[in-house]
């Protein structure tokens, strides 16, 4: 049924919250002090009309927003958006407890994500190419995208076209796009088994339009040259859909804090290491011991340290979920980055809680996960110094983060 309501926050995932009698009802696209209809059922709103609009609302810049759900707050203004993705953060280091200053938010311009995940799916002759809309499955075909790298909408037209003729399959398929330096890097996933003459095809076009790769399922299908990214001044080639910072100068900012609390050691170790995103930039002025558990990301990080003017850096392949670090390992160094996945590095943060490590910088995508990190390493005796927030997933929920500690050294 159709409801007036008065909205009091936004939500974690970008809705509008009202308070009823019933329990908090959630509604997309209303903001905090806005009367709004909305036809409600259970805890899900649907808005049908702002009645009292906030003065933080903003006109979203994108024609598909609303519809398309990859962005949540494209209608909050910059300003109250930054706010909102601080409190992120600050409202999960109180869950845990934990007392610091949340600096404000770094920023992403538009037009700054270099790497982006489409959904494809062939529909008869239609070839839809975008992302889901919200809480659905259902794919909305974008023309434009205004966090893009623009080399990436410019190729959205011909991108439609190389995923018509790799659907192999009539089910929906991802088409990892990433912007290198020498052009795009087009890794599709789930697209089906290709015959030999739509392989061909595939093939041409992708020569034709200048991309640097093209792969299927971790199959390479042509490399007209290795799509390199810079981590500091070395270039990295890039495995096959390998993961990567989705905003260049928000991974500057994250490196610049690191390093920053780094400086003066003499040898770390950087956990999850990745393709080398850390370490590659700090080896410019000290030792490195990168572990990553992936085999791809660890051999284009293996081939980038040979780069002259690196301090060492040593490799080894490790399942850190499964087989942490222990203390005694991380004694031997003297400073640690450490850069998971969502769920985060709980056990090998236990291991750094009873090392005599003293200095150590946490990296998340996950706020809830780093707290909850963070609490383990403040209850082995870590203190903390620094909150940074660094968004490049700009108008999504999604915010990354830098927290930088200091420990007691040696213990008895």
């Amino acid at each position: 049924m159709t409801e007036t309501l008065r909205i009091e926050a936004l939500g974690a995932q970008g809705d509008g919250v009202a308070k009823t009698v019933a329990g908090p009802v959630y509604i997309p696209f209303a903001l905090p002090g806005e009367t709004v209809k909305a036809q409600v059922s259970g805890q899900r709103g649907t808005l049908v009309e702002v009645e009292e609009a906030s003065e933080q609302r903003a006109e979203p810049p994108c024609r598909h927003f609303g519809a398309c759900g990859g962005c949540a707050v494209q209608h909050l203004d910059l300003q109250a958006y930054a706010e909102w993705k601080r409190g992120k953060v600050d409202r999960a280091l109180q869950s845990r407890g934990l007392e610091a200053e949340v600096a404000p938010l770094v920023t992403c311009p538009p037009a700054s994500r270099r790497r982006l995940a489409f959904t494809a799916r062939a529909m008869g002759q239609r070839v839809l190419l975008g992302f889901n809309a919200m809480q659905s499955h259902r794919i909305v075909d974008v023309e434009e995208c205004p966090v893009s790298d623009p080399h990436v909408v410019a190729a959205l037209p011909d991108l439609r076209r190389l995923a018509g003729l790799l659907a192999a399959t009539p089910k929906s398929f991802r088409l990892m796009v990433t912007a290198t330096r020498p052009g795009l890097d087009i890794a599709a996933e789930g697209a089906g088994r290709l015959h030999e003459k739509r392989r061909q095809q595939a093939v041409a076009f992708a020569l034709a339009k200048g991309y640097a790769r093209l792969s299927l399922d971790g199959e390479v299908l042509v490399e007209r040259e290795k799509p390199t990214v810079l981590h500091g001044e070395v270039p990295v080639n890039l495995p096959p859909g390998g993961f990567l910072q989705a905003v260049a100068a928000a991974e500057e900012a994250m490196v610049g804090l690191v390093a920053a609390h780094l400086n003066g050691a003499r040898h770390v170790a950087d956990l999850f290491a990745g393709s080398g995103t850390f370490a590659l930039w700090l080896a410019g002025g000290m030792r490195v011991h990168a572990v990553e558990g992936d085999a791809a990301a660890l051999a284009a990080l293996e081939a980038a340290r040979t780069t002259p003017g690196l301090k060492p850096v040593t490799t080894e392949r490790r399942d850190l979920f499964h087989r942490p670090l222990t203390a005694k390992e991380l004694n031997t160094f003297d400073g640690i980055v450490f850069d998971p996945p969502r769920a985060g590095a709980e056990d090998q943060c236990r291991r750094i809680a009873r090392s005599t490590v003293r200095r150590v910088a946490a990296v998340s995508c996950n706020p809830g996960t780093l707290a909850r990190d963070l609490a383990i390493l403040i209850e082995g005796g870590y203190r903390l110094t620094r909150v940074v927030p660094i968004d490049q997933f700009l108008w999504s929920p999604h915010v990354e983060v830098v927290a930088l500690l200091e420990g007691p050294g040696k213990r008895g």
